[in-house]
Protein backbone atom coordinates (compact mmCIF):
# COMPACT_ATOMS: atom_id res chain seq x y z
CA UNK A 1 0.00 0.00 0.00
CA UNK A 2 2.87 2.34 0.71
CA UNK A 3 4.05 2.09 -2.88
CA UNK A 4 0.55 2.82 -4.20
CA UNK A 5 0.26 5.87 -1.97
CA UNK A 6 3.63 7.16 -3.15
CA UNK A 7 2.62 6.63 -6.78
CA UNK A 8 -0.68 8.45 -6.30
CA UNK A 9 1.09 11.24 -4.47
CA UNK A 10 3.59 11.57 -7.30
CA UNK A 11 0.79 11.70 -9.88
CA UNK A 12 -1.10 14.30 -7.85
CA UNK A 13 2.03 16.42 -7.45
CA UNK A 14 2.82 16.21 -11.16
CA UNK A 15 -0.75 17.18 -12.01
CA UNK A 16 -0.66 20.14 -9.68
CA UNK A 17 2.67 21.29 -11.10
CA UNK A 18 1.35 20.90 -14.65
CA UNK A 19 -1.79 22.87 -13.86
CA UNK A 20 0.24 25.55 -12.13
CA UNK A 21 2.63 25.76 -15.05
CA UNK A 22 -0.29 26.11 -17.47
CA UNK A 23 -1.71 28.98 -15.43
CA UNK A 24 1.66 30.73 -15.30
CA UNK A 25 2.07 30.29 -19.07
CA UNK A 26 -1.45 31.42 -19.95
CA UNK A 27 -1.60 34.38 -17.59
CA UNK A 28 2.02 35.52 -17.50
CA UNK A 29 3.46 34.64 -20.90
CA UNK A 30 1.23 33.64 -23.81
CA UNK A 31 -1.19 36.54 -23.58
CA UNK A 32 1.77 38.79 -24.43
CA UNK A 33 3.01 36.70 -27.39
CA UNK A 34 1.41 38.84 -30.07
CA UNK A 35 1.65 37.38 -33.54
CA UNK A 36 0.74 38.37 -37.10
CA UNK A 37 -1.11 35.53 -38.81
CA UNK A 38 -0.41 35.82 -42.53
CA UNK A 39 -2.44 34.57 -45.50
CA UNK A 40 -2.47 35.05 -49.26
CA UNK A 41 -5.54 34.79 -51.47
CA UNK A 42 -6.23 35.25 -55.18
CA UNK A 43 -9.66 36.88 -55.28
CA UNK A 44 -9.08 40.22 -57.07
CA UNK A 45 -10.02 40.79 -60.71
CA UNK A 46 -7.34 39.75 -63.19
CA UNK A 47 -4.81 42.51 -63.78
CA UNK A 48 -5.46 44.22 -60.43
CA UNK A 49 -2.61 45.29 -58.18
CA UNK A 50 -2.16 43.26 -55.01
CA UNK A 51 -3.36 44.82 -51.76
CA UNK A 52 -2.49 44.08 -48.14
CA UNK A 53 -5.38 43.94 -45.66
CA UNK A 54 -4.71 44.33 -41.93
CA UNK A 55 -7.49 42.71 -39.88
CA UNK A 56 -7.68 43.90 -36.26
CA UNK A 57 -10.18 42.67 -33.71
CA UNK A 58 -11.01 42.39 -30.02
CA UNK A 59 -8.29 44.60 -28.59
CA UNK A 60 -10.32 44.97 -25.36
CA UNK A 61 -7.92 47.79 -24.59
CA UNK A 62 -7.15 49.02 -21.09
CA UNK A 63 -4.95 52.11 -20.63
CA UNK A 64 -2.13 50.24 -18.87
CA UNK A 65 -1.64 47.64 -21.65
CA UNK A 66 1.42 49.36 -23.12
CA UNK A 67 3.01 46.26 -24.66
CA UNK A 68 -0.10 45.61 -26.70
CA UNK A 69 -0.33 49.26 -27.72
CA UNK A 70 3.28 49.34 -28.93
CA UNK A 71 2.92 46.08 -30.85
CA UNK A 72 -0.21 47.25 -32.68
CA UNK A 73 1.38 50.64 -33.43
CA UNK A 74 4.38 48.92 -35.02
CA UNK A 75 2.09 46.96 -37.38
CA UNK A 76 1.59 50.02 -39.57
CA UNK A 77 5.27 50.11 -40.51
CA UNK A 78 5.80 46.35 -40.41
CA UNK A 79 2.90 45.46 -42.72
CA UNK A 80 2.36 48.62 -44.82
CA UNK A 81 -1.38 47.89 -45.21
CA UNK A 82 -3.51 49.24 -48.02
CA UNK A 83 -6.75 48.59 -46.11
CA UNK A 84 -7.70 48.06 -42.44
CA UNK A 85 -10.64 45.93 -41.28
CA UNK A 86 -11.62 46.42 -37.62
CA UNK A 87 -14.19 43.93 -36.34
CA UNK A 88 -14.92 45.54 -32.99
CA UNK A 89 -14.60 45.12 -29.23
CA UNK A 90 -11.85 47.71 -29.18
CA UNK A 91 -12.50 48.97 -25.65
CA UNK A 92 -11.97 47.04 -22.45
CA UNK A 93 -12.04 49.83 -19.87
CA UNK A 94 -13.64 53.23 -19.34
CA UNK A 95 -10.33 54.82 -20.41
CA UNK A 96 -9.57 52.26 -23.08
CA UNK A 97 -9.72 54.87 -25.82
CA UNK A 98 -6.46 56.36 -24.52
CA UNK A 99 -4.68 53.12 -25.44
CA UNK A 100 -6.57 52.74 -28.71
CA UNK A 101 -5.38 56.18 -29.80
CA UNK A 102 -1.76 55.26 -29.08
CA UNK A 103 -2.10 51.91 -30.83
CA UNK A 104 -4.02 52.93 -33.96
CA UNK A 105 -2.75 56.46 -34.69
CA UNK A 106 0.06 55.20 -37.00
CA UNK A 107 -2.71 53.85 -39.27
CA UNK A 108 -4.02 57.36 -39.94
CA UNK A 109 -4.73 57.83 -43.62
CA UNK A 110 -5.00 54.11 -44.42
CA UNK A 111 -8.58 53.48 -45.62
CA UNK A 112 -10.59 51.14 -43.45
CA UNK A 113 -13.93 49.72 -42.34
CA UNK A 114 -15.10 49.17 -38.77
CA UNK A 115 -18.08 47.70 -36.91
CA UNK A 116 -19.03 47.63 -33.25
CA UNK A 117 -18.90 44.84 -30.72
CA UNK A 118 -20.81 45.19 -27.47
CA UNK A 119 -17.58 46.13 -25.66
CA UNK A 120 -17.42 49.25 -27.78
CA UNK A 121 -20.65 50.29 -26.06
CA UNK A 122 -20.61 48.77 -22.58
CA UNK A 123 -17.87 48.21 -20.03
CA UNK A 124 -16.88 44.57 -19.48
CA UNK A 125 -18.15 42.68 -16.47
CA UNK A 126 -17.01 39.60 -14.61
CA UNK A 127 -18.30 36.26 -15.98
CA UNK A 128 -18.12 32.64 -14.92
CA UNK A 129 -15.95 31.17 -17.72
CA UNK A 130 -17.54 27.72 -17.33
CA UNK A 131 -20.84 29.11 -18.62
CA UNK A 132 -19.34 29.53 -22.09
CA UNK A 133 -19.52 25.73 -22.43
CA UNK A 134 -23.32 25.88 -22.15
CA UNK A 135 -23.74 28.20 -25.15
CA UNK A 136 -23.30 31.86 -26.12
CA UNK A 137 -22.97 34.15 -23.12
CA UNK A 138 -25.90 36.06 -21.69
CA UNK A 139 -25.91 39.81 -21.31
CA UNK A 140 -25.59 41.51 -17.92
CA UNK A 141 -28.55 43.71 -17.10
CA UNK A 142 -26.74 46.68 -15.55
CA UNK A 143 -23.38 47.82 -16.92
CA UNK A 144 -21.81 51.23 -17.47
CA UNK A 145 -21.75 52.72 -20.94
CA UNK A 146 -18.54 53.66 -22.74
CA UNK A 147 -17.88 56.76 -24.83
CA UNK A 148 -18.67 55.12 -28.13
CA UNK A 149 -19.14 58.46 -29.88
CA UNK A 150 -15.58 59.53 -29.05
CA UNK A 151 -14.19 56.25 -30.37
CA UNK A 152 -16.24 56.53 -33.56
CA UNK A 153 -15.04 60.10 -34.06
CA UNK A 154 -11.43 58.96 -33.72
CA UNK A 155 -11.92 56.15 -36.23
CA UNK A 156 -13.93 58.16 -38.76
CA UNK A 157 -12.58 61.70 -38.43
CA UNK A 158 -8.97 61.13 -37.37
CA UNK A 159 -8.15 57.86 -39.10
CA UNK A 160 -10.55 58.13 -42.04
CA UNK A 161 -12.32 54.78 -41.60
CA UNK A 162 -15.93 54.06 -42.60
CA UNK A 163 -18.47 52.61 -40.16
CA UNK A 164 -20.46 49.59 -41.38
CA UNK A 165 -22.98 49.01 -38.57
CA UNK A 166 -25.99 47.78 -40.59
CA UNK A 167 -24.63 49.87 -43.42
CA UNK A 168 -22.45 49.89 -46.52
CA UNK A 169 -19.68 52.16 -47.71
CA UNK A 170 -17.07 52.45 -50.43
CA UNK A 171 -13.35 53.12 -50.10
CA UNK A 172 -10.52 53.13 -52.60
CA UNK A 173 -7.24 51.34 -51.99
CA UNK A 174 -4.39 50.89 -54.43
CA UNK A 175 -6.64 52.20 -57.18
CA UNK A 176 -9.38 49.63 -56.51
CA UNK A 177 -12.97 50.34 -55.56
CA UNK A 178 -13.82 48.30 -52.47
CA UNK A 179 -17.39 48.07 -51.15
CA UNK A 180 -17.93 47.06 -47.54
CA UNK A 181 -21.20 45.88 -46.02
CA UNK A 182 -21.51 45.13 -42.33
CA UNK A 183 -23.67 44.66 -39.27
CA UNK A 184 -23.73 45.83 -35.68
CA UNK A 185 -23.02 43.20 -33.01
CA UNK A 186 -25.04 40.09 -33.87
CA UNK A 187 -24.28 38.62 -30.43
CA UNK A 188 -26.49 41.35 -29.01
CA UNK A 189 -29.05 40.94 -31.81
CA UNK A 190 -28.17 44.43 -33.00
CA UNK A 191 -27.77 43.22 -36.59
CA UNK A 192 -30.35 44.37 -39.14
CA UNK A 193 -29.98 42.02 -42.07
CA UNK A 194 -32.95 43.49 -43.91
CA UNK A 195 -31.17 46.85 -44.18
CA UNK A 196 -28.19 45.45 -46.04
CA UNK A 197 -29.48 44.96 -49.62
CA UNK A 198 -30.67 48.55 -49.85
CA UNK A 199 -27.51 49.94 -48.27
CA UNK A 200 -25.29 48.00 -50.64
CA UNK A 201 -27.48 48.74 -53.65
CA UNK A 202 -27.26 52.49 -53.01
CA UNK A 203 -23.49 52.60 -53.50
CA UNK A 204 -22.87 54.47 -56.75
CA UNK A 205 -25.93 52.85 -58.31
CA UNK A 206 -24.47 49.43 -57.36
CA UNK A 207 -21.97 49.43 -60.17
CA UNK A 208 -19.94 46.32 -59.43
CA UNK A 209 -16.98 47.02 -57.17
CA UNK A 210 -13.58 45.47 -57.71
CA UNK A 211 -14.01 43.82 -54.30
CA UNK A 212 -16.98 43.45 -51.93
CA UNK A 213 -16.30 42.63 -48.27
CA UNK A 214 -18.65 41.51 -45.50
CA UNK A 215 -17.70 42.71 -42.01
CA UNK A 216 -19.17 41.53 -38.71
CA UNK A 217 -18.06 41.43 -35.11
CA UNK A 218 -19.79 38.16 -34.18
CA UNK A 219 -19.72 35.60 -37.02
CA UNK A 220 -23.17 34.11 -36.56
CA UNK A 221 -24.34 31.83 -39.36
CA UNK A 222 -27.29 34.04 -40.28
CA UNK A 223 -24.94 36.97 -40.89
CA UNK A 224 -22.41 34.96 -42.89
CA UNK A 225 -25.21 33.50 -45.04
CA UNK A 226 -26.56 36.97 -45.81
CA UNK A 227 -23.13 38.23 -46.84
CA UNK A 228 -22.80 35.30 -49.23
CA UNK A 229 -26.26 36.05 -50.65
CA UNK A 230 -25.20 39.67 -51.21
CA UNK A 231 -22.18 38.61 -53.26
CA UNK A 232 -19.36 39.23 -50.78
CA UNK A 233 -15.96 38.21 -52.13
CA UNK A 234 -14.58 37.80 -48.58
CA UNK A 235 -15.93 37.95 -45.02
CA UNK A 236 -14.24 39.16 -41.83
CA UNK A 237 -15.27 38.43 -38.22
CA UNK A 238 -13.98 38.45 -34.66
CA UNK A 239 -15.65 37.94 -31.26
CA UNK A 240 -14.61 34.31 -30.68
CA UNK A 241 -11.09 35.02 -29.37
CA UNK A 242 -10.32 31.78 -31.17
CA UNK A 243 -11.66 30.05 -28.07
CA UNK A 244 -9.03 31.91 -25.97
CA UNK A 245 -8.13 28.69 -24.15
CA UNK A 246 -7.48 25.79 -26.51
CA UNK A 247 -5.96 22.35 -26.41
CA UNK A 248 -2.53 22.93 -28.01
CA UNK A 249 -2.35 21.85 -31.68
CA UNK A 250 -6.08 20.96 -31.76
CA UNK A 251 -7.94 22.08 -34.89
CA UNK A 252 -11.15 22.93 -33.02
CA UNK A 253 -11.81 25.53 -30.39
CA UNK A 254 -13.47 24.42 -27.16
CA UNK A 255 -15.94 27.32 -27.30
CA UNK A 256 -16.82 30.04 -29.81
CA UNK A 257 -19.49 32.09 -27.95
CA UNK A 258 -21.65 32.02 -31.09
CA UNK A 259 -23.04 29.39 -33.47
CA UNK A 260 -20.12 29.21 -35.92
CA UNK A 261 -18.65 25.68 -36.20
CA UNK A 262 -15.86 25.27 -33.68
CA UNK A 263 -13.29 24.38 -36.36
CA UNK A 264 -13.93 27.79 -37.97
CA UNK A 265 -13.64 29.86 -34.78
CA UNK A 266 -10.13 31.00 -35.71
CA UNK A 267 -8.26 31.64 -38.91
CA UNK A 268 -9.01 31.38 -42.60
CA UNK A 269 -11.68 29.02 -43.94
CA UNK A 270 -14.55 29.23 -46.43
CA UNK A 271 -18.27 29.72 -46.01
CA UNK A 272 -21.27 28.58 -48.02
CA UNK A 273 -21.65 26.69 -51.25
CA UNK A 274 -19.72 29.44 -53.04
CA UNK A 275 -16.72 28.82 -50.73
CA UNK A 276 -16.37 32.50 -49.87
CA UNK A 277 -13.15 33.11 -47.90
CA UNK A 278 -13.87 33.77 -44.21
CA UNK A 279 -11.27 35.10 -41.80
CA UNK A 280 -12.14 34.96 -38.10
CA UNK A 281 -9.54 36.72 -35.98
CA UNK A 282 -8.59 35.25 -32.61
CA UNK A 283 -8.22 38.84 -31.48
CA UNK A 284 -5.61 40.95 -29.80
CA UNK A 285 -6.80 40.89 -26.23
CA UNK A 286 -9.11 39.57 -23.56
CA UNK A 287 -11.46 40.85 -20.92
CA UNK A 288 -9.67 42.39 -17.94
CA UNK A 289 -11.67 39.87 -15.90
CA UNK A 290 -10.22 36.89 -17.80
CA UNK A 291 -6.52 37.73 -18.35
CA UNK A 292 -5.42 34.47 -19.93
CA UNK A 293 -4.51 32.96 -23.29
CA UNK A 294 -3.56 29.30 -23.64
CA UNK A 295 -2.89 27.55 -26.94
CA UNK A 296 -4.27 30.65 -28.67
CA UNK A 297 -1.92 33.61 -29.05
CA UNK A 298 -3.28 37.13 -29.44
CA UNK A 299 -3.10 38.03 -33.10
CA UNK A 300 -3.65 40.37 -36.00
CA UNK A 301 -4.25 39.02 -39.50
CA UNK A 302 -2.23 40.21 -42.48
CA UNK A 303 -3.91 39.09 -45.69
CA UNK A 304 -2.38 39.77 -49.08
CA UNK A 305 -5.02 39.78 -51.80
CA UNK A 306 -3.77 39.09 -55.30
CA UNK A 307 -5.47 38.98 -58.71
CA UNK A 308 -6.95 35.76 -59.93
CA UNK A 309 -4.72 33.86 -62.30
Amino acid sequence: MGGVRRTLSTIATAGALGAGGAVVWGVGIERYLFTARRHELRILPAGSPSITVLHLSDAHMAPWQHRKQRWIADLAEDTQPDLVINTGDNLGHARGLDGIRRAFSPLRGVPGFFVHGSNDVYEPSGRNPLRYFTGPSRHPKAVAELDTAAMDSFFADDLGWSELDNAAATVRAAGLRIDGVGVDDAHRDWDDLDALPGALGALEGRRRADLTLGVTHAPYRRVLDRFVDLGADMIFGGHTHGGQVRIPFASRALVANCDIPLDQARGLSTWGSASVPLNVSAGLGHSIYAPVRFGCRPEASVIVLRPKA
